[in-house]
């Protein structure tokens, strides 16, 4: 067993800042690669802090910044326009909050996959998006929402939008000295959206194919065309991603079994999905598509 590595616990956000700013000085202040861990790596709920000292998931973090005790960094607040989590908010934040469950069901419905209560209780969001994973469960759902990501460092703050924040298989655009802050969920405008997930078994599994459609029905009637499609999956390539082809197709379409056919047939041609000991990238295509075929016949009532 390897020797778990030093670890660093502030009590206020400006000290987590100045903890990273010293580390990303002494490492160089570039983006470190594969073959050079950071200096100092962010830990919020530690659900997979033992894989990451194992060397499981990339090489063993030299030292921890454990931001547990930041308080700054959690809450759930709703101004009508948006919803704004906190970095530390868990799933069971998500799923027990009333601002979520109300605006948010397709959130709730992803944090509710993952792993038992006691992951729940612990694994937050801004831990799943910056732990990169191309299985995140909640990522196709902040890519599918047009979700913002907020980030900070000794130097200030700044918004990376969802569709931006993945950039390669586990990496992401924060800079070295950065931590998530809050994300914030728009939830005016009627939007709807669903959500699936697909595992070995249907509870504490690594998803095959997990998907998240939205879309908004024009002038807000139901089931009148959609408009702003969405279309967010994650497990079927080196990071989750958008189908841009399959939303366009979407676009201006009501939710027909032709329509359903059209956009599964256009899904399973635009992705090329990985292998990997979970799956085939021939199953994942098939899924992917059934999947999406399925949620727009849920979406039209047939």
């Amino acid at each position: 067993m390897p020797a778990e590595p030093p670890v660093d616990t502030p009590r206020i956000l400006a000290d987590a800042f100045a903890l990273l700013a010293a580390a990303a000085r002494a490492g160089g202040g570039g983006v470190p690669s594969p073959a050079d861990p950071p200096q100092l790596t962010p830990l919020a709920g530690g659900t997979d802090v033992m894989v990451r000292i194992t060397g499981e998931i990339g090489e063993p973090p030299v030292r921890l910044l454990d931001l547990w005790r930041l308080d700054e960094l959690r809450g759930i607040a709703s101004d009508g326009e948006s919803i704004t989590l906190g970095a530390l908010t868990t799933y069971t934040d998500i799923r027990r909050s009333p601002a979520c469950r109300e605006h948010l069901p397709t959130l709730v419905e992803a944090a509710a996959t993952i792993g038992a209560a006691q992951i729940q209780n612990r694994g937050t969001l801004g831990g799943n998006i910056a732990n990169a994973s191309p299985a995140g469960d909640t990522l196709p759902v902040l890519l599918a929402l047009d979700a913002e990501i907020d980030v900070g460092g000794s130097s200030g703050e700044r918004t990376i939008p969802a569709s931006e924040f993945w950039v390669a298989y586990r990496r992401t655009a924060l800079a070295p000295d950065e931590l998530i802050l809050r994300v914030r969920i728009p939830v005016a405008g009627g939007r709807e959206a669903r959500f699936r997930k697909i595992g070995t078994r249907r509870a504490q599994a690594i998803s095959k194919v997990v998907m998240a459609l939205a879309w908004r029905d024009r002038e807000g009637v139901s089931g009148r065309a959609w408009s702003d499609v969405r279309l967010a999956l994650g497990s079927v390539a080196d990071r989750p991603i958008r189908a841009g082809t399959t939303e366009s197709l979407l676009e201006g379409r009501t939710p027909t079994p032709e329509t359903a056919d059209a956009a599964a047939a256009s899904l399973a041609a635009e992705i090329s999905p990985i292998d990997d000991v979970r799956s085939t990238a021939d199953y994942r295509r098939a899924v992917a598509a059934r999947v999406l075929h399925r949620l727009i016949r849920d979406a039209g009532g047939w």
